[in-house]
């Protein structure tokens, strides 16, 4: 079998979270994380190395929670996404606080991933079927003439909003062949009592809550890299002295390689209905939904055993 990894995003600080680090907290019966059963999915599915991206000043508390157990079930590798990692000729701005998005946490990624390669958040939970279907993609090793192969999971919008806030997610505009035209990237997204609508200064405007979205759960090449970095290099070259919190984000990205014409990005649907941790009311929600698929039988009580 073709050799495919797992990227995992886990560079946030969780902000919305209280300042906490969201990404590490247990929701499982046994201090599982949702990372843990993502692993457990992709690895079932058939992926064969997982690499962290995660900033070096959680490495100790990261490796303590769960990347020493998770190296005992599949190969692991690090990558590390900071603000200063910047090309040659740039410096940080002053005020800049995080990273600088999930563009930049991919190309942290270039010299430890030489495979296809599969890109979630690492607090999000999102579905066996989707693990299996972007890896049967990836495997298949799809070439497309002068262009990028790219591939994405599409969620139901109405099946990943959160009951305790507005969401940003990017809605999808496919082709008759199910292949990508467009992101709009969309904030303000909230849960209504029809579905769902867009929410600013206090005024609703509904919209369809079928829609495909991206939850950050992307397939590509390696042949990608080189390409984030020439676009992070022109990223920053662009920015203005207002543009502090700027981020270079990976649905921009993508909606720009497709209206150049320089990929196409095949939109796999998944009817997972997606589970996350966006806000701190969300967490007991995630912890029913974790012992609800344990007891369908979708994963078992200790999800590692013993090891």
């Amino acid at each position: 079998m073709k050799d495919t990894t797992l990227v995992i995003m886990a560079a946030g600080i969780g902000s919305r979270f209280g300042g906490g680090i969201k990404q590490l907290e247990p929701v499982g019966p046994n201090g599982e994380i949702i990372m843990d059963y993502s692993i457990f999915d992709a690895i079932e599915a058939g992926f064969n190395k997982v690499v962290f991206v995660i900033r070096k000043d959680l490495e100790a508390v990261f490796k303590d929670v769960i990347g020493n157990r998770i190296e005992k079930v599949i190969q692991v590798e690090y990558a590390f996404q900071e603000k200063d990692d910047l090309p040659e000729g740039f410096t940080l701005p002053e005020n800049r606080e995080k990273p600088w998005g999930t563009g930049q946490a991919i190309l942290a990624c270039k010299n430890v991933v030489k495979e296809p390669f599969a890109v979630i958040n690492a607090d999000d939970y999102y579905g066996k079927d989707s693990f299996k279907t972007l890896h049967d993609y990836l495997v298949q090793d799809v070439k497309i003439e002068g262009k990028y192969n790219i591939s994405m999971v599409g969620f139901v919008l109405g099946n990943t909003l959160s009951d305790n806030g507005a969401v940003t997610r990017g809605i999808c505009v496919t082709d008759a062949e199910g292949n990508l035209v467009a992101v709009n990237e969309t904030s303000g997204l909230v849960k209504t009592e029809t579905g769902a609508a867009v929410e600013k200064d206090g005024c609703y405007t509904e919209i369809d809550s079928d829609s495909r979205v991206s939850m950050n759960m992307w397939g590509f090449g390696p042949e990608i890299f080189d390409e984030l970095e020439k676009g992070f290099t022109e990223f920053l070259r662009s920015l203005q002295p207002e543009d502090v919190k700027k981020e270079y984000l990976l649905p921009s990205i993508v909606d720009r390689l497709v209206k150049e014409k320089h990929a196409q990005v095949k939109v796999l649907e998944s009817k997972d209905k997606w589970v996350g941790v966006t806000y701190k009311e969300d967490k007991p929600f995630v912890v029913e939904s974790i012992r609800g698929f344990i007891a369908e039988g979708r994963y078992p009580e200790n999800l590692y055993g013993n090891r």
